[in-house]
């Protein structure tokens, strides 16, 4: 059946790319949930966001097929789609973290853009060469962010679907990028395609280089909460399975050639976040010798171009797909919080890892950043 007008597209071979990181793991999660009939093929690279710890006991985990590769491996990929069958591909392989984009803006460009490219040409050359292409029969689903759209002022209304591009950081300028290329293939070839920008994402299993695990690791340690300049930067906070709803929203009844912002309507300052996960964090390590957490923020310097302010229009999902966020953000907040510390030994092998010990002592003990 096509997509919108209220009818439900079906799917029989999905192709996750970026399956084993916080987002991507998510998504297979609720895929083998909610699509019974379908089976999830795992595309990932394993790089250093990416864990098969994070696909442990999954459901159904027959109908999981797990490849480790990357997407810029062209020909591999048109095997796979035409070995598979794959009728949909949900493109989430990405390069997230801002920081890591000012240190090394090249892995960014790789990824993000050339690596997007290389996949929406074997989509091209399978689905498009085929001959025979029934409505509503494949679509290509990417998977982007709000810093596309740049930073709004304090007073100014959230980023909407036709708010113009201004990226500012080189992650935001690689997903631009992306973006773009995926709609000229729509255009150009008549790829099926829709997109999605959304707001800041959390829950279980993100990688702690991100500001909601980060402050929550660091506390349960007593190590010090680094906060990037006055920390009245305001995001709107996303959680990860109400994501997930949104997208597969999309691909059952999404329009071809549409984006869709998907934003979790809970603007806050980082600071006003950190100190939630502190308060949760007190109420639920009453025993904790580093309570209050809240005295182990320290303030350290702002990170250059760092965007004031982010905030997500979604009136056009709400009204034409009939999704809203299910979580709010103390919900959530506490969701993840008792994930983590219910999941110690996850922990431990992510902070165990060289990449992540090199990584945080350049970017904060350097600073001299002690509690």
């Amino acid at each position: 059946m096509t997509a919108g007008g209220g009818d439900t597209r079906r799917m029989k071979n999905i192709l996750v790319t970026g399956g084993a990181g916080f987002i991507g793991s998510s998504m297979v999660r609720h895929l083998l949930e909610q699509e019974s009939a379908a089976h999830v093929y795992n595309l990932d690279a394993l790089t250093y966001a990416g864990s098969l710890e994070n696909l442990r006991d999954l459901p159904d985990g027959a109908r999981h097929t797990f490849i480790e590769g990357d997407i810029n491996d062209r020909q591999r990929v048109e095997e796979l789609l035409r070995s598979q069958a794959i009728d949909t591909i949900v493109h989430l392989a990405a390069e997230t973290h801002v920081d890591r984009s000012i240190h090394g803006p090249a892995a960014f460009i790789n990824t993000n853009i050339v690596g997007t490219f290389a996949l929406l040409e074997a989509a091209r050359a399978v689905w498009l060469g085929s001959g025979h292409r029934p409505d509503g029969a494949y679509r290509f689903h990417h998977v982007s962010t709000d810093e596309v759209y740049g930073s709004l002022e304090p007073d100014e209304p959230a980023f909407h679907e036709e708010r113009a591009y201004q990226p500012n950081s080189p992650y935001a300028a690689s997903k631009a990028a992306s973006d773009h290329l995926v709609r000229a293939y729509a255009h150009t070839y008549g790829l099926p395609v829709t997109l999605s920008n959304c707001s800041n994402n959390y829950g279980p299993r993100q990688y702690p280089e991100k500001l909601i695990p980060l402050m929550i690791l660091n506390a349960m340690a007593g190590e010090a909460l680094p906060v990037y300049g006055d920390g009245k930067q305001v995001r709107d906070w996303l959680y990860v399975d109400d994501h997930c709803r949104a997208v597969h929203a999309v691909l059952e009844r999404g329009q071809p050639g549409e984006t869709y912002n998907i934003g979790g309507g809970a603007q806050r300052t980082n600071l006003e976040l950190v100190n939630e996960l502190c308060r949760i964090l007190d109420e639920l390590l009453p025993e904790s010798p580093h309570r209050p957490h809240a005295r182990l923020v320290r303030f350290v310097p702002d990170r250059p171009g760092h965007d004031r302010r982010y905030a997500m229009d979604i009136r056009k999902i709400q009204q034409h797909l009939e999704w809203e966020p299910s979580e709010s953000l103390a919900s959530g907040l506490r969701k993840t919080v008792q994930w983590y510390l219910a999941n110690s030994a996850w922990i431990e092998a992510i902070r165990a890892e060289p990449e992540y010990r090199t990584w945080m002592e350049r970017n904060y003990a350097r600073r001299g950043e002690k509690p």
